[in-house]
This record gives structure tokens, C-alpha cells and sequence, in this order.
């Protein structure tokens, strides 16, 4: 399993926690060739076998100060903090029997700019993900301020690899630039398992190989594929994602 990691990782190959013990944990591990994938011809990843990208966003030392401060539990986020209560109409607002508490640089625990985020009225900053919980989207930044990034039970932000695996991405994948370029990656990605699932009903379509028997709508040129490998490639491209977890503990 993917190893606690924290808020700062400065390594871009690490070891596996441990054994698969999922369905998905198992699947997300496969190697390329297991995959079936074909994308890069019989290219191996050098690291096969071993965790690419767990890294996480390095926040700065007030927001990781803040993200110390947020409960471990279910819907947790900035309005847990002390200071904050929610007031009619689901509105935060200063409590004015708590006493404003600031960090160690003398910055605000809780930021001006989380009380006013759509008018006072989101939870999405610093706000923890939950296990059973659905991850809205896979973002293209992974800054606490507005949206809801936390480790369910660690004080970060989801590493890259977190973020690739909710977007399908298998293990063997790796990204490249600087931390930031990587989260960009990701999130501007197709979902594998859909580009997958596209590629497949293309390679259908393409054969005539319709549902209900009925004629492809339209034919793809000659020099769009290899028509030898069209097949083959398009029900290796089947292969599925089973039901599970889609970040590990």
C-alpha cells in the first residue's frame, strides 16, 4: 500500500508500503504488460515494481500549520478551527466570544480569505476527503484554499500519485516536471478508464462492430490506424476497473 508520506517528499521513486490487499490495490499495480497496454510498444518502466510520484504539494509553514489544526474526521474543514461558527443560512461568521488565534508569524489561523470564499458560505477550504466520500474532481492545483484537498488522515494536501490513481492512471505511469506541472498533468487528463472505454467503442465502430447490428454512423480513413493491430489493441483495451477504494490507507 502506498506509505504515509509527509508534507514534505522529496523523492520521486519510493518503495511500496507493503502488499496489494484489494481488488483495486492489486489492479492499480499491474504492470504495463499486464495492462495489455500497448501505448509505448514493449517499453518497460525502469522503477517497475516500485511507487512513483507519492508526493505531495509543499505547503508553505502557515497553511501547514493550519492544516495541523484540522480535525481528523468526516466533513472536516476551516469552520472547525476556533473562531469560526456557522450562522443562519449555512453563512460563517466570527464568534465573538472566541478570541482571534494567530499563527507563530503572526498570520491568522483562520484566514479572512476562508470566511468570505462565496460569500461565507462554502466548506471547501482546508477541508479533508473522507474515505467513503466521492471526490468531486481531480484538480489542476492542489492549494487548501478553496477546494477540498486534505489527506483523510494525514496533514497534507493528496500527492500526485493520489490524484493520478482517482483519475485511473495505473502505477506505471509516471510524470514529469516540477511538482506543479504534475498536478496540471494529471488533472487536465481524460480519465484513463474512459479514454480506454472511447478508444474501445472506437475501435467498434470502426470494424462495424455495433450494437443491435446496426452500421457503423461513419468510416475513418485509411491512414487514421493500422487496421492489423485495430483489433487486437481495441479488446485489449477492455480491461476494466473493479469496484474499490480509489485512495489507500
Amino acid at each position: 500500500i502506498c506509505p504515509r508520506v509527509d508534507n514534505y517528499q522529496p523523492h520521486e521513486v519510493i518503495e511500496y508500503g507493503g502488499q496489494p490487499k484489494t481488488d483495486f490495490q492489486r489492479y492499480i499495480r499491474l504492470s504495463r504488460k499486464d495492462m495489455l497496454d500497448y501505448s509505448f510498444g514493449d517499453a518497460t518502466c525502469p522503477e517497475e515494481g516500485k511507487l512513483l510520484d507519492h508526493q505531495p504539494l509543499r505547503l508553505n509553514q502557515d497553511d501547514y500549520d493550519r492544516v495541523q489544526q484540522i480535525p481528523i474526521k468526516k466533513g472536516a474543514n476551516f469552520r472547525d478551527l476556533p473562531g469560526v461558527k456557522v450562522g443562519a443560512n449555512n453563512i460563517v461568521e466570527w464568534d465573538p466570544e472566541v478570541e482571534r488565534v494567530y499563527l507563530k508569524s503572526g498570520k491568522p489561523l483562520v484566514p479572512d480569505y476562508a470566511m468570505s470564499f462565496i460569500k461565507g458560505r462554502s466548506p471547501k477550504p482546508f477541508g479533508r476527503l473522507w474515505w467513503d466520500e466521492t471526490v468531486p474532481t481531480v484538480v489542476t492545483r492542489a492549494e487548501p484554499h478553496n477546494q477540498i484537498i486534505l489527506h483523510p488522515n494525514q496533514g497534507r494536501v493528496l500527492t500526485v500519485r493520489e490524484n493520478a490513481r482517482l483519475q485511473g492512471f495505473p502505477d506505471y505511469y509516471r510524470m514529469y516536471g516540477p511538482m506543479k506541472e504534475k498536478y496540471i498533468q494529471v488533472g487536465n487528463a481524460v480519465a484513463v478508464p474512459v479514454a480506454r472505454a472511447l478508444g474501445y467503442s472506437l475501435g467498434r465502430a470502426y470494424q462495424g462492430e455495433v450494437d443491435a447490428g446496426y452500421d457503423a454512423l461513419f468510416v475513418l480513413p485509411d491512414s487514421f490506424t493500422n487496421i492489423g493491430q485495430t483489433g487486437a489493441r481495441a479488446r485489449a483495451s477492455s480491461v476494466g476497473t473493479p469496484a474499490g477504494e480509489v485512495v489507500e490507507q
